[in-house]
């Protein structure tokens, strides 16, 4: 293999990246159409045309979230089991949720009863808003620290409790978060629709829009005084994996140190914020089309800003620094790596493609 160790470490971590990109990008647009349905005052035959063009891609959609689950545990096994362990019931809650959207989208338009249809949009709107919410939920938790220990054996304990993960700030993260897919999902409504749905759409990117705008803004001066974590002994990328070897400190506004050290990093939430304001600017100029484009490219720069800050954590430990979990230490081996690579390399393209005709093919029905 022509990449070290090092660098094969770095490259998957990327790679992990870009599953959890296109996890967010395609099953985002269902999670925000599907949390808007209450408010779209929309006809019947509106709603069911809507929950037909969703129904085609949605089963596929979770082959994302397979595949993404499936990078983490082959790449860094250590912290699949603690971010499994922490989040244990936040999980369960959000994939029995993304599994119930695809049925829901099936099974809704099977029987033409008005309290059937009715159940089954109150099921689409708990299994859009359920995932979004404790997605954004587990995000604050990772900038904030998750409550696990990992004892030399490596076994690993989950120290906090259910409760505990429902912090003030990981609520704001989460609230950002279902913002954010609320104005995807109205903007791709609003490029597969016209007349009172297509302004109801435009409405309803723009509110929402607006609220993310606001949430970000606060979320991001939280940060400057919410306590990171940094490695304080020297850290060997191409060293044997064990999180145990290193030691951690945590302190106000560590999570701006890769920003200090590379200021070229700040472009990425100046970007952020100016490719949201291109896309509700395109959005009330009616070139929806475009402006679904520069939502998508603000949610890859946001997922961008939440793995630039925390590198090279993938999981701080908040009750046991010296347990965080980083991608040099808890990473799998070189040759599992290798593995990974090109599988994961393979996969990808195919993936994206494949997701890409689903939504062409759906738009054509």
């Amino acid at each position: 293999m022509w990449l070290d160790y090092e660098m094969l470490r770095l490259v998957c971590w990327g790679l992990l990246g870009l599953f959890v990109i296109g996890f967010v990008l395609v099953n985002g647009i269902e999670l925000g159409v599907s949390l808007l349905l209450p408010f779209l005052n929309v006809s019947e035959q509106q709603r069911g045309v809507i929950v037909a063009k969703l129904a085609v891609p949605s089963a596929g959609n979770q082959a994302w979230l397979a595949l993404t689950i499936a990078v983490l545990f082959v790449g860094w096994p250590t912290v699949y089991a603690a971010l499994f362990s922490s989040f244990q019931s936040l999980l369960l809650l959000t994939l029995l949720a993304l599994f119930v959207r695809p049925i829901g989208f099936y099974f809704r338009s099977q029987i033409a009863n008005d309290a059937w249809r009715q159940k089954w949009d109150k099921a689409l709107f708990v299994s859009g808003l359920l995932p979004a919410a404790l997605l954004g939920l587990m995000a604050g938790n990772l900038l904030k620290g998750v409550p696990f220990h990992l004892a030399s054996d490596m076994h690993i304990a989950f120290l906090g409790s259910f409760s505990g993960l429902f912090s003030p700030f990981a609520a704001l993260v989460s609230a950002t978060c279902v913002a954010l897919l609320a104005s995807y999902g109205a903007l791709y409504l609003q490029t597969h629709s016209q007349d009172a749905l297509y302004q109801r759409s435009k409405s309803l990117a723009m509110s929402s829009g607006i609220g993310f705008m606001l949430l970000f803004i606060l979320v991001g001066m939280w940060i400057t005084r919410l306590e990171g974590y940094h490695v304080t002994t020297e850290i060997v990328p191409t060293g044997v994996s064990n999180p145990l070897t290193k030691f951690v400190k945590r302190g106000e506004g560590l999570w701006l140190d890769n920003y200090e050290h590379e200021p070229s990093l700040w472009a990425l939430p100046v970007l952020a914020a100016l490719a949201w304001i291109v896309a509700l600017v395109l959005s009330r100029l009616d070139q929806a089309k475009w402006a679904l484009l520069a939502s998508a490219v603000t949610i890859t720069l946001v997922l961008l800003i939440l793995g630039v800050s925390m590198f090279p954590f993938l999981a701080p430990s908040n009750i046991s620094l010296n347990s965080s979990l980083t991608i040099w230490d808890a990473s799998a081996s070189q040759i599992t790596l290798t593995a990974l690579l090109w599988l994961g390399g393979l996969l990808l393209p195919v993936m994206a493609i494949s997701t890409r005709w689903l939504y062409r093919f759906a738009a054509g029905t």
